[in-house]
């Protein structure tokens, strides 16, 4: 067992430092509604009969009071393949429950969209107000003071997050999360990014290109490659918020389903406990561990909008300066698709989060005494679940099964994290190395500015691109538009970069941990919405980016320049319903979100 790194020493004691105040606030704020809310026979008899009613065959343990109830939220639809095998949960949840004396109820659903759907779309352009609307609706669905216990059901993108965030307002209660596991691997992962690429250059029709995508999204379960949804998994492992060894075990299995049935006997279990309810499980240790994770793992850069998000709900206060030093320290110990060739099904074969997890804590690169919901420390998730006949067990997890997709922490990809702060007079934003070669990581080149992805690909296909250039992609903040995903981008960058060109993206938008090979800035704040440094660029004034130095910024004089204007919000699809959340967002450092400004945590 080694000594805590200094650097993560030095960035956990900050972090608590500078939440002193807000942390006391929250454990304080959880500890009165715990004792204000955890007797039903105060609740009256007219509540208890409309909480009752559906129950059926619960009803009269409910009257009771036999036994803990649990209430599940849940973000299933059909249209998420990830949440497609929750459709079937609350019916075994309940029979779960009922094993060990307790009920469950569906407290209530959660809204669930898929990047993958939208990108590219005008509708991408709620994807990261979804996290609020989420938020929101998990609060709504505890509000009824019906439950001892909270099991969570999401995998995707904003969904965990939003999750996170609302029943971290109810942190008085133990909480679970419970995924449902990834699909099976589908084609090779090169094999579709080049089908991509291929369209990009009209090289191979739709058909080919949907034959290709469909190849890979193929059945229930989570998609495969090491995107934001599985970065969500990773982190919940990272946090101890799942049954350990949970995330990456695919649907329909019988480990599956008895990783499923204890999470529900744990809740049980941990109802009427503060120790660890949710509040103390989500402290500063567990928010430093979530990004621990995410830099020795090379996961999503979304995270850089979710981890300060999740904190500030929880009272902590965690910015880019804390993941950047972080990443100082943290060694690249996964190659995971985008990053690498294989996706996370092989990753999970070769060792997966066991493996991880106890080559941090072996190294001293994460905190073992975070507060989990297993029995112990972090060190319960440093193995891997198995079945002994029908018997739930963990193993120890030996050496990594394969070296060009796991590493030990004393010979890793990289010395350092998967994502570095780039700084300068055009803003902060975010670099993920960990996808990109270092021999990109410097990249300087007069820009070309646009402000919509559309405009980039038409400038591509009129060739106008075919030159060493530093796209900029403008107004695609959380103010602007709701900071949508930009991961069309992706193909025809990469179609120039692999044409010879130096070629990188500056951008106030979002690309998830999908994207990847080309450098790029992203999620640069202060945002061009309002005359932020990008709304100052102009035609063939030349960027520098280097991952290596920090650097982002122009050698244009931008403060002789008016900013252009700002564009009118586009309405359709639901746009301008969302118009409150974007007027009131804050920047992407601080989350982008809206809810969590305006209830000024």
């Amino acid at each position: 067992m080694s000594d805590l790194h200094p650097t993560i020493a030095k960035v956990t004691q900050r972090v608590v430092e500078r939440s002193r105040q807000g942390r006391k606030d929250y454990l304080d704020l959880m500890d009165r509604e715990a004792d204000r809310g955890g007797d039903r026979a105060q609740v009256s008899c007219s509540n208890l009969a409309h909480a009752f009613a559906g129950a059926l065959e619960d009803q009269e343990a409910m009257k009771a009071a036999r036994g803990p109830n649990i209430g599940i939220v849940t973000a299933y639809n059909d249209m998420l393949s990830a949440h497609q095998p929750y459709g079937r949960y609350p019916d075994r949840m309940k029979i779960y429950a009922r094993e060990v004396g307790a009920t469950a109820q569906v407290a209530g659903g959660t809204p669930a969209m898929c990047d993958g759907v939208t990108q590219g779309e005008d509708g991408m352009e709620l994807s990261l107000f979804s996290r609020d609307v989420i938020a929101l609706s998990t609060g709504v669905a505890l509000s009824h003071a019906m439950y001892d216990g909270i099991a969570c059901l999401g995998i995707c993108d904003k969904i965990v997050p939003g999750l996170v965030i609302g029943a971290l307002r109810f942190g008085h209660l133990p909480a679970i999360f419970v995924p449902s596991g990834p699909m099976p691997s589908g084609i090779a992962n090169k094999e579709k990014q080049k089908t991509r690429q291929l369209y990009a250059e009209g090289k191979v029709g739709r058909d080919e290109l949907l034959a290709s995508e469909m190849g890979s999204y193929h059945s229930p379960g989570t998609c495969t490659f090491y995107g934001t949804a599985n970065s969500n998994q990773m982190m919940m492992e990272m946090m101890g918020l799942h049954i350990p060894g949970a995330a990456f075990i695919q649907p329909g299995t019988k480990l599956r389903q008895a990783l499923d049935r204890k999470a529900v006997h744990r809740l049980a279990e941990l109802s009427g406990t503060r120790e660890k309810n949710f509040a103390r499980c989500v402290d500063e240790k567990a928010i430093i561990n979530a990004a621990i994770g995410l830099l020795a793992t090379g996961g999503s850069t979304n995270h850089a909008i979710h981890v300060p998000a999740m904190a500030r709900a929880a009272g902590i206060q965690f910015d880019w300066d804390d993941l950047a030093e972080l990443s100082s320290a943290v060694p690249l110990l996964a190659h995971v698709y985008p990053n690498g060739s294989g996706d996370v099904n092989h990753f999970h074969a070769a060792g997966g989060m066991g493996y991880i997890i106890r080559e941090l804590l072996d190294a001293g690169l994460c905190h073992r005494d975070v507060v989990t919901v297993s029995d112990g420390d972090l060190s319960d998730y440093a193995k891997e679940p198995g079945l002994d006949a029908d018997d739930l067990v963990w193993r120890e997890v030996g050496q990594t099964g394969d070296d060009t997709m796991l590493r030990p922490a004393d010979a890793p990809f990289k010395a350092d994290g998967g994502i570095r702060l780039v700084s300068g007079n055009l803003g902060r934003g975010c670099f993920k190395s960990s996808a990109v070669g270092e021999e990109r990581w410097t990249i300087e080149a007069p820009c070309r500015v646009f402000d919509d992805q559309a405009a980039v690909t038409e400038a591509f296909k009129a060739s106008e691109l075919d030159r060493d250039v530093v796209v900029v992609v403008r107004f695609q903040g959380p103010r602007a538009n709701g900071m949508p995903e930009l991961h069309k981008l992706t193909p025809p960058l990469g179609v120039l970069q692999d044409r010879g060109y130096r070629v990188a993206l500056v951008t106030d938008g979002r690309m998830s941990g999908a994207s990847g090979k080309v450098p790029a800035a992203i999620h640069v704040t202060p945002e061009a919405l309002g005359g932020g440094p990008l709304a100052r660029l102009r035609d063939g004034d030349v960027i520098r980016l280097c991952a290596k130095t920090g650097e982002l910024s122009t050698s244009a004089d931008l403060g002789s320049r008016d900013p252009v204007a700002d564009p009118g919000a586009e309405i359709g699809v639901g746009r301008e319903i969302f118009a409150m959340f974007r007027n009131f967002a804050d920047s992407a450092e601080k989350g982008g979100s809206a809810m969590l400004a305006t209830a000024g945590l």
